[in-house]
């Protein structure tokens, strides 16, 4: 390989890394909404897994069934997760494709 090739290679990558760590900050501040039935509890997170807000529904808070509660508690950070997993990989999946494994 030429000097000047490894150079300009070198260049790329920094780009590239560069544009990476832009793309994780855009995303890292990126708010995601988790629902569960009906919007009765809804969950706010940042795009790197921090929640920012938790909304109930006062018809959800049941002393007598706290089970049901926990469940849709669940169910709506789940949610948010699934959409964060799903935004990541469609905004820095391109940077691991073609990439060697370690």
């Amino acid at each position: 390989m030429m000097p000047g090739n490894m150079q300009g290679m070198m260049k790329k990558v920094q780009k590239m890394q560069k544009q990476m760590q832009k793309d994780q900050e855009e995303l890292n501040q990126t708010e995601f909404t988790g629902k569960a039935a009906n919007e009765e509890v809804v969950v706010k997170f940042t795009g790197d897994k921090k929640m920012t807000d938790l909304a109930l529904k006062e018809e959800v808070i049941d002393p007598d069934d706290p089970d049901m509660l926990q469940d849709l508690i669940i169910s709506a950070v789940n949610d948010a997760m699934a959409q964060i997993d799903k935004q990541t990989q469609a905004t820095l999946g391109k940077y691991s494709k073609g990439m060697p494994r370690f």
